[in-house]
């Protein structure tokens, strides 16, 4: 059994009658039975005849069949095996050239998109979410604003934009996650100050997806720890996994006291369908994804799902066209019906590292030389004498203003 495999032409002139796909070897065929010799096909055809004759001859070795009748001194003919591929295919295209012109037309207004200067496409890999899936319809349909959303993990979707596999990445973090946290030991070495700018996106809340009516009072990461609860887990590099596991050290819990923790899910979704099928009785999740599997929802955080890209894409069409769609009132309208969603304050507005993450926004200052000279003096002074040491004179030199250290400007 031959399979078939289509390729397409791409061009401003048409290649060939409209609403057919093309195949070289029916096009030979075809000339050869309408003009009765190799040479009058290789005319038709504005091919040599060496070509259409070597050609000829390796379809015969590929198809096991000869396909014309080689007498020398008669016309060419096509052999019985050779008119009957030929009238097979004549059959499928007269059967299938409205879906045949269907699918043309299809590509090629998928293709005016590229040639339409006030329409924008920006690809994005980014952690699971609801909202940029709705954010991806508005986009398209209100703004001519066409995203290209991979979903992947948190961790695979930053460093696909360090790789310049992408534009834009999404990731989520609590708010404002304090320094030494699991997320800063995953996301900082992954980002950049002065390389890397975040877009303000939208909050949303994380929580228990637990079935109707909750029978088993879930409430808490230490009621996943009872008798009998099964548990269903994000796989690792999800940003879900991420806070999962920092609030598991939060409150003192080991995995090992989790039924399920190396149970497994890829999304949001498909965790609430495992919780809705029976599989398990509680997923970490998004509270929009627990009432569309007609869950409930426990809630736990508040995160930040933060857009970051690279500094240097910040005047690229697409990126100022899609800061332009989240201060739009339009978008906000659609975010603020998702369950569990808020605007981020400032959406679409390009902000800092610094300003949005705790990890960078610490400031050192510089001890004076002259302080670091006398401390041991100072501290065996007071010792020695119980009471509070007396400043040691200073010299000319320390006497003189030190200069403080500027405050580093956020990039």
């Amino acid at each position: 059994m031959h399979r078939l495999q289509f390729h397409y032409t791409f061009g401003s002139q048409p290649q060939g009658p409209a609403g057919l796909i093309r195949n070289p070897l029916f096009d030979l065929l075809h000339a050869v039975q309408e003009s009765g010799s190799i040479s009058g096909a290789a005319r038709t055809l504005q091919l040599s005849y060496r070509h259409v004759w070597g050609e000829l001859k390796r379809w015969e070795g590929e198809l096991g069949h000869e396909l014309i009748v080689w007498e020398k001194g008669q016309a060419a003919r096509l052999t019985e095996f050779g008119n009957k591929l030929l009238w097979a295919e004549r059959q499928a295209q007269a059967r299938l050239s409205p879906q045949i012109e269907a699918l043309r037309a299809d590509l090629e207004r998928a293709f005016a998109v590229a040639f339409d200067d006030t329409v924008h496409v920006l690809t994005l890999y980014a952690s699971h979410d609801d909202a940029l899936s709705a954010l991806r319809t508005h986009a398209a349909s209100q703004h001519q604003l066409h995203l290209d959303v991979r979903f992947t993990g948190s961790v695979d979707a930053i460093r696909a934009l360090n790789e310049g596999r992408c534009v834009m990445a999404g990731f989520h973090t609590l708010h404002q996650p304090g320094q030494g946290s699991l997320a800063e030991q995953t996301y900082k070495p992954l980002l950049k100050t002065g390389l890397h700018k975040i877009i303000g996106f939208a909050q949303r809340s994380q929580g228990l997806m637990v079935a109707k009516g909750n029978p088993l009072g879930l409430r808490s990461l230490h009621d996943l720890t009872r008798s009998g609860v099964r548990f269903v887990n994000r796989a690792l590099g999800t940003g879900t996994r991420v806070l999962f596991d920092e609030l598991l050290a939060q409150a003192g819990i080991g995995a090992g006291k989790i039924k399920g923790f190396d149970h497994t899910e890829p999304s949001h979704t498909a965790v609430a369908q495992a919780v809705a099928a029976g599989q398990a009785d509680a997923g970490l999740g998004i509270e929009a994804a627990a009432r569309a599997r007609g869950l409930d929802f426990v809630p736990l955080v508040e995160e930040d799902y933060h857009l970051v890209c690279l500094k240097s894409a910040l005047d690229e069409p697409a990126v100022q066209a899609l800061c332009a769609v989240l201060q739009s009132d339009g978008w906000q309208a659609v975010l603020h019906q998702l369950p569990g969603y808020r605007l981020a304050e400032p959406a679409g507005q390009v902000l800092s590292l610094r300003r949005t993450l705790p990890w960078w926004n610490y400031r050192t200052e510089k001890v004076p030389s002259g302080a670091r000279k006398k401390a041991p003096s100072a501290v065996r002074a007071k010792k020695a004498s119980g009471a509070r040491a007396r400043p040691a004179r200073q010299s000319a030199q320390e006497r003189k203003p030190q200069k403080m250290s500027s405050r580093p400007g956020r990039k």
